[in-house]
């Protein structure tokens, strides 16, 4: 931790002739390097972001301190390590802690008292996900649920994938059911009589591509539809 604080004081004198551009920062700060934050964490430094990882466990720490920018051994649920480590300068934070509750809704109420504008946590039950919610927290994830739900689609149905959004709003990917193959998409009534939209679609050996009014399905084309959640079910289901 002691290294980390010399090169972010650093920084800091540097980013006093050279301020740092929010709308370009590629900064994030993952509190909790168990295997959700370290995924997350590992993927970020991957696509090129500045990541400090952060874990009151030495050994997690140094087991990734080789790949992750900066990391550091430290308790967060102390406001005062947040604010020495410099979280607060962050315009995203992940709590990537699941199983302790209590240091999760603590370090997530130190990082809404110091204004951190982009937080996201990890909840490990709706209960603990509807107590983040209630102290402000930007986004909640249930890794565990979220992917126990999607799953159950691929395994019921005729979907090759599902992701459901906020507001009962889902995408699907499935093969085209038979009753919108031969004519134009914009001459099938898909949108009318299904209630989802057709946006992509992928034939047999080539790359996907976006769907327009003028596209004729085939059989055994790949589509990518959108609506909501019990339209694209429903539609998945058709043969």
């Amino acid at each position: 931790m002691v290294n980390y604080l010399q090169s972010l004081h650093r920084r800091r004198r540097k980013r006093l002739s050279q301020p740092y551009p929010e709308s370009g920062d590629q900064r994030v700060a993952v509190i909790g390097l168990g295997r959700f934050g370290s995924s997350l964490a590992l993927e970020l430094t991957r696509r090129g972001w500045d990541v400090l990882g952060i874990d009151t466990d030495s050994q997690l720490v140094q087991r990734h301190s080789d790949v992750l920018t900066h990391s550091a051994v430290a308790d967060c649920t102390d406001p005062e390590v947040l604010r020495q480590l410099g979280v607060h300068e962050f315009t995203s934070t992940v709590v990537g802690i699941g199983t302790d509750i209590e240091a999760s809704i603590l370090i997530a109420s130190n990082l809404l008292e110091e204004q951190v504008p982009n937080i996201w946590a990890k909840a490990i039950s709706r209960q603990h996900g509807q107590i983040l919610e209630r102290l402000g927290v930007h986004h909640v994830v249930l890794p565990e649920h979220e992917m126990g739900e999607r799953v159950a689609h691929l395994v019921t149905g005729r979907m090759l994938d599902f992701i459901e959004f906020d507001n009962d709003y889902a995408l699907v990917k499935t093969i085209a059911p038979d009753g919108i193959t031969g004519v134009p998409l914009g001459q099938s009534g898909v949108r009318a009589r299904h209630g989802v939209t057709v946006v992509g679609i992928k034939r047999p050996g080539q790359d996907f591509t976006h769907a327009t009014a003028e596209t004729i399905v085939e059989k055994g084309d790949v589509v990518i539809v959108t609506g909501k959640t019990r339209a694209v079910e429903s539609f998945a289901e058709m043969s």
